[in-house]
């Protein structure tokens, strides 16, 4: 079974782990890319803070092989 995960700054992710969401903090594009690096195959959705998504830039664009992905409003 597919999990979720959240990469983002605490303040607009932690609320997420309530739903059951696997949130990864990450406060900076360096901490948001190591997160996105470590991302276990079993996640199959990362939400994005627009923060996060910047960070990641093409790294996180749709791929056959990486986790569908949704940024954040």
């Amino acid at each position: 079974m597919a999990t979720v995960a959240a990469i983002g700054a605490h303040v607009r992710v932690s609320g997420l782990a309530l739903a059951g969401v696997d949130v990864l903090v990450a406060e900076d594009p360096d901490a948001v890319r190591r997160a996105w690096r470590t991302l276990p195959d079993t996640v199959g959705l990362v939400i994005l803070t627009a923060e996060a998504a910047k960070a990641l830039g093409s790294v996180g664009a749709p791929d056959p092989s990486r986790p569908l992905t949704v940024v954040m409003p």
